[in-house]
């Protein structure tokens, strides 16, 4: 009675112990004598490959995990992803719940709200005017700076040639808020003058 082939196709009989390939048909319709092998002889292909695990299992990581770094990207965020998008939409609900309240309770109420929001906007010119002064003023010094040194033969980038270009313009932009070239306020005499030379 034979036993399993093996890879080469070896076939051991159990009752003698006699190893052999058994006899096939080649396509051309002719038939392969059975071949007998020697005791103890093990083909190439039925010799097993020594595997080192670690080896392999380096060998295998990119089956395993695909991409070091975009391994879980989708199993272990997936169940993260779905817990923040819950959290998040219970607050949208929550919201929306708050919003249909305030509408649906009074009109008023939720009037008076912007109305305060509102009053809290609006702000005094004159300090719109001093930070734009400021920032003018520190745009100025910039400016000024580095005009000295390209007095003084420096080469300066097309961005602070650019910078020094824009001095007359930025002085008018603080006369025009009610300063001086130096960033000063002008006092109504200043204010006098300078309409008097217009």
């Amino acid at each position: 009675m034979p036993s399993e082939t093996t890879n080469a196709g070896i076939v051991t009989d159990e009752n003698s112990g006699e190893r052999h390939i058994p006899e096939s048909v080649r396509a051309d319709g002719s038939t392969r004598k059975a071949i007998k092998i020697r005791p103890g002889y093990r083909p190439p292909e039925d010799v097993e490959v020594y595997k080192n695990r670690t080896a392999e299992a380096f060998r295998e990581r990119g089956k395993r995990i695909g991409i070091p770094g975009a391994a879980s990207a989708t199993d272990d965020k997936s169940d993260q992803a779905s817990a923040s998008s819950n959290k998040n939409a219970k607050r949208r609900e929550a919201r929306k719940k708050a919003k249909a309240t305030a509408d649906g309770q009074e009109g008023g109420s939720a009037k008076q709200d912007s109305d305060v929001k509102t009053e809290e906007a609006p702000v005094d010119p004159e300090v719109e005017n001093e930070k734009k002064a400021r920032n003018l003023k520190k745009k100025l010094k910039q400016a000024r700076e580095l005009q000295s040194k390209k007095d003084g033969g420096e080469a300066l980038l097309p961005e602070q040639i650019a910078k020094v270009i824009k001095i007359n313009e930025l002085i008018r932009e603080l006369d025009a808020l009610g300063f001086d070239s130096e960033g000063n306020p002008k006092t109504t005499s200043d204010k006098a003058t300078g309409d008097s030379e217009k």
